[in-house]
């Protein structure tokens, strides 16, 4: 694995989110709820551990989800499904994100993504979705110029569909070297900005799969892939969509052997593994994509 972006520092302020507030008492209790709902119990769970990695290639038959004329994915190149279904959505779109650090056992541990990091230090992103899609994350440093890091044309088969509680890892810790399984932070001070987009269907603007690949091996000096100005417009106006967002009150914990086997082993995650340490979720049941960042700062 390559790891094309060395994450200099993470700040989040109000968690990235634009037109957004957190959310407190008892609607945080409803998000963690709505998010988790859709967990299978610890006994279904197990009847996976002996399967497969899954393909993070898109299915034979697409994600299906209704679209409306409201509905902002529409202005980020989703693409519509084949099937022609006009059956209702009843689920909000929702992100789990959990960070972790490398203590000084080398083991991954929980910390607060409010947390100052220094030269050294190392972190890990653990995300889970709460329904199959497609998810596209974006990095930007100082206000440049936006590039694809995931997917990746070197992990993976250059894929990106998620299926539902089955959490992805950004880098992997199954990467052959230990200097590949964290993003590491440096001497070099800056801003890095993460945006990630999760789509109920592919973006269609986006390459992946054997797209990006036959991109990366035509264009090597201009690979990772960078959108164009309309495109990242678009996203950025993604942005403004209501969102609802719970964040975690402890932190510190080792990752739990439930959401290392799940991440390792490619299966998803129980009611009994712990929460996401952020939640967002989408205000509306109808939306076909959530679109939100996380501000990084050196320190």
């Amino acid at each position: 694995m390559k790891t094309k972006v060395i994450l200099v520092g993470l700040l989040v302020t109000c968690f990235g989110y634009v037109g957004a507030a957190p959310a407190f008492g008892q609607e945080q209790e409803e998000v963690r709820g709505a998010f988790l709902t859709t967990r299978p119990k610890p006994v279904e769970q197990s009847k996976s551990d002996g399967a497969a990695r899954p393909s993070r290639r898109r299915p034979k038959t697409t994600v299906a989800g209704p679209s409306t004329s409201a509905d902002p994915s529409s202005a980020t190149g989703v693409k519509t499904s084949d099937s022609g279904s006009t059956k209702a959505t009843t689920q909000r779109i929702g992100l789990g994100l959990t960070l972790f650090t490398r203590d000084s056992n080398g083991l991954a541990v929980r910390v607060d993504p409010s947390h100052e990091f220094r030269k050294g230090d190392r972190v890990r992103l653990l995300l889970e979705t709460n329904t199959a899609g497609y998810l596209y994350i974006f990095n930007t440093t100082d206000g440049g110029q936006p590039v694809l890091i995931y997917p990746d044309a070197d992990l993976e088969e250059a894929g990106n569909f998620i299926q539902a509680h089955v959490p992805v890892e950004l880098p992997s810790s199954l990467a052959g070297e230990e200097r590949l399984r964290w993003l590491a932070f440096d001497e070099h001070a800056g801003a890095e900005r993460l945006y990630f987009v999760f789509t109920r269907e592919p973006l269609s603007a986006v390459p992946i799969e054997d797209d990006l690949i036959s991109y990366c091996r035509e264009k090597v000096s201009n690979c990772p892939w960078h959108p164009g100005s309309e495109l990242w417009a678009q996203i950025q106006k993604g942005l403004d969509a209501p969102i609802q967002v719970a964040k975690a009150q402890r932190f510190g914990k080792a990752q739990s052997s439930g959401e290392h086997a799940a991440t390792t082993r490619g299966i998803g995650l129980s009611k009994g593994d712990p929460e996401p340490s952020l939640i967002m979720l989408t205000a509306s049941t109808n939306a076909r994509i959530l679109v939100t960042k996380l501000d990084l700062i050196h320190r």
